[in-house]
């Protein structure tokens, strides 16, 4: 019995561990991307800004939520640091993604704009592309101690409920 309270303990610590490294993991993810939100209308944008160096970040990339989301009335743009317009893009769904080079350092900035007089609610984020390895790593620790908890627990109560039937 003593056993199989230290077994659910370490099972449970393997739970614990998947579940803090998968927190590690979206920081590791989101770092240095600027996220930021507002209203957006006719009269109202919303800007983002991210210093983006070239020679650590050669891909940066930006996302757009719309909450309130009308075909044809929502675009974001890309300014690079010389206020160039490096990408445009309809916003065709309510949720978009892209990826963009980084040309040159320093500050990067994600336009939202409305075409509707009606203000919306927006959710942006930019910043440089997370490293896919970084990610990978971390992610696969992550899965693999909460997958080994939960298959453990599953295991030990099968065993355990083995065990009450052979006794009675």
């Amino acid at each position: 019995m003593q056993k199989t309270g230290l077994v659910i303990a370490i099972l449970g610590i393997l739970i614990v561990a998947g579940i803090a490294t998968s927190i590690v993991e979206n920081q590791v993810t989101l770092e240095g991307i600027i996220q930021g939100n507002g209203k957006v209308s006719l009269a109202q944008i919303v800007t983002i800004s991210v210093n983006l160096d070239k020679n650590a970040t050669p891909i940066g990339i930006f996302a757009v939520q719309v909450m309130e989301f009308k075909e044809n009335t929502f675009s974001a743009k890309i300014l690079d640091p010389s206020g160039i317009e490096i990408i445009s893009e309809k916003i065709d769904e309510d949720t978009i993604e892209q990826e963009f080079e980084v040309f040159d350092s320093g500050n990067y900035e994600l336009i939202i704009e409305s075409s509707d007089s009606k203000e919306s609610y927006v959710a942006g984020a930019i910043g440089p592309l997370p490293d896919a390895n970084e990610k990978f790593i971390i992610s696969s620790i992550s899965s693999s101690c909460i997958i080994i908890g939960m298959v453990g627990l599953v295991i030990l109560a099968i065993y355990e409920i083995r065990n009450k039937r052979k006794s009675v």
